[in-house]
């Protein structure tokens, strides 16, 4: 593909040379001279002008940089555009693989493609495009969208529900039992879980997530939400729409996550919290109360994201003030001993006044 043509495609401004061939897209140190590259900001430009890159796509023009350039306002949309141009994904022929086990009742949408060794139980449904990987189970009563696509190795455990163009990566489980029990004297009964998942449309759920069915109504994922690998999801929660979710982050049962929350990794939230729409947790925070709508909060505990980087940019001179304040202490005890300050902790000296004698009346 020619440049100019990419650039088009891009909807990028083409400085230099439209009639250059591009034939892949490379990292920048790895680009030869017949892949085009990315700098997605300015920390990449030098790394940008070393590069051996036929062509790279910017978000301002380098002046110095003697190759062509597309100037875009969203580089990583671009890269995203690019990828998909020149790294297609292979076309498989629609149609269930003798190999696999589908329920008479099972009803299936017009192209959809099931690998070898998937199991579909009774009275599933498969809307139509989708496709299902191989070693996948998808029990009774489940049902699947259009244009969705589930990877190796994933269980869809018995009446979870999902919309459209939905992706789950290997290994995930979806509606497995919440973790509930209760006691009886020295002994934990299970509380059986038989609620449900329901999954909107364009999820995004990682490998080896874990999404937890409710113990009664549904466990809610909702429209546009990306889920990280190694994410667990306990039984009732809801997460609302467009929120990222980092890998290794543990959600208690019952709690909400607002519409375009942000969970970084490892984030660890106790049972029945509700974290506010647009807030953001920093990494490894442990979130044990309910935080408001578009709030930044970060550490363990939880704390206002401005005093958490105070109580950080304190934790390295902790040392110094430590032998500071000793300093001052046995300074402070020198001088008590001399007389010199009153300590504390000895109650002052009160003087009486002396009264104005009175001389005799005669």
């Amino acid at each position: 593909m020619t440049l100019a043509e990419l650039a088009r495609l891009l909807g990028g401004e083409l400085c230099g040379d439209g009639g250059v061939r591009v034939c892949r897209v490379s990292p920048l140190p790895e680009a030869g001279p017949e892949a085009l590259s990315f700098a997605v900001d300015d920390r990449y430009f030098p790394a940008a002008r070393a590069s051996r890159a036929c062509a790279l796509v910017v978000p301002q023009r380098i002046p110095d940089l003697d190759r062509p350039q597309i100037v875009v306002k969203n580089p990583c949309l671009a890269l995203a555009q690019a990828l998909r141009i020149f790294s297609p994904e292979p076309e498989i022929e629609p149609g269930i693989s003798p190999l696999a086990s589908v329920s008479d009742s099972a009803v299936l949408g017009l192209g959809v493609k099931i690998h070898p060794f998937v199991y579909i139980g009774e009275g599933a449904k498969i809307g139509a495009r989708s496709e299902i990987y191989p070693h996948c189970y998808l029990g009774p009563g489940t049902e699947i969208g259009e244009d969705c696509r589930i990877y190796s190795r994933v269980s869809i455990r018995e009446g979870t529900r999902m919309g459209s163009r939905v992706i789950i990566q290997d290994g995930a489980v979806i509606g497995s039992d919440g973790f509930g029990y209760a006691r009886e004297g020295e002994e934990y009964r299970k509380i059986p879980q038989v609620g449900i998942v329901e999954i909107e449309d364009e999820v995004e759920i990682g490998a080896n997530v874990t999404v937890d069915r409710a113990t009664l109504g549904r466990t809610l994922i909702r429209k546009g939400t990306k889920i990280d690998n190694l994410v667990q999801v306990a039984h009732n929660v809801e997460v609302g729409k467009n929120t990222i979710i980092v890998a290794q982050v543990a959600i208690g049962g019952s709690c909400r996550i607002g519409d375009g929350a942000v969970l970084a990794g490892q984030v660890a939230v106790a049972d029945h919290v509700e974290i506010g729409a647009g807030a953001q947790v920093g990494g490894q925070s442990g979130v044990l109360r309910d935080v408001p709508p578009g709030a930044k909060v970060s550490g363990t505990y939880a704390m206002p994201l401005f005093d958490w980087l105070r109580v950080q940019a304190i934790l390295p001179r902790l040392p110094a003030m430590w032998k500071e304040m000793r300093e001052i202490r046995e300074k402070l005890s020198r001088n008590e001993k001399s007389g010199r300050v009153c300590s504390p902790n000895r109650p002052k000296k009160i003087r009486s006044k002396k009264k104005p004698s009175r001389g005799r009346k005669t």
